[in-house]
């Protein structure tokens, strides 16, 4: 079963929040495991709220001695499996990746954000090297604004595809809603509107978002066989 693996070095770089988007957008349709690798482990503490999805399987014991067996019995028990990685480069990244089938870089739009984000891919090359095979991943552009294309986040952006990185056409704007799930322990289905603005935005973008890396597996599924 799919394994997509959140990856970023750097904290606040929109890691957790993506993984739990993707995680509850996906379990609309599929059960789908998480694995909170975060030592904080955020999506533990939001599903304490009572709003977890009865499809959203939440595995919060995951460290550096068990996290490929924790994977590999998630995937035996739910056609998906999403992990949440601590924001460092260790040990269990290394690990997390050699699993996965589709790993997430999620970076907010800035020069600092991306240089971090190499690191992520470097792991990503390295594991590709030990195994002699190749793992897709894309960089996902976080916190960026739905009105406004900066300057700093073309240039980024463009860098970025200049030097072969593949980047998500699809970004996380920066929106109330979500950081109103970590803030209400909610969905954003569970969401009201007259609480959050623009909740009907925040949606679609998870959509496409979740949509566009579906596709991405669909495409890797379809070279394998």
């Amino acid at each position: 079963m799919p394994t997509v693996v959140f990856a970023s070095p750097k904290g606040g770089a929109g890691k957790t929040t993506s993984a739990l988007l993707f995680s509850l957008q996906l379990s609309k349709l599929y059960e789908v495991s998480v694995i909170d690798a975060d030592p904080n482990h955020p999506v533990t503490r939001w599903a304490t709220g009572g709003k977890k999805p009865d499809n959203l399987v939440i595995v919060s014991d995951a460290d550096e001695e068990n996290i490929i067996e924790r994977i590999e019995d998630a995937a035996a028990a739910t056609p998906f499996v999403v992990v949440d990685l601590e924001g460092t480069a260790s040990k269990i990244v290394l690990l997390a990746v050699s699993q996965a089938d589709f790993v997430v870089i999620p970076t907010q739009g800035s020069e600092l954000d991306a240089s971090e984000a190499s690191r992520a891919i470097r792991v990503v090359k390295q594991h590709e090297k030990m195994a002699k095979t190749v793992l897709p991943y894309a960089v996902l552009l976080t916190r960026t604004n739905a009105q406004i294309r900066t300057r700093n986040l073309s240039h980024i952006q463009k860098g970025l595809i200049e030097a072969g990185i593949p980047v998500l056409d699809t970004e996380l704007n920066e929106r109330e809603a979500f950081k109103s799930i970590f803030a209400f322990r909610d969905t954003l289905d569970g969401l009201d509107p007259k609480d959050v603005a623009n909740l009907e935005k925040a949606r679609q973008n998870v959509e496409e978002f979740a949509a566009e890396i579906l596709a991405k597996l669909s495409n890797k599924a379809e070279v394998v066989s």
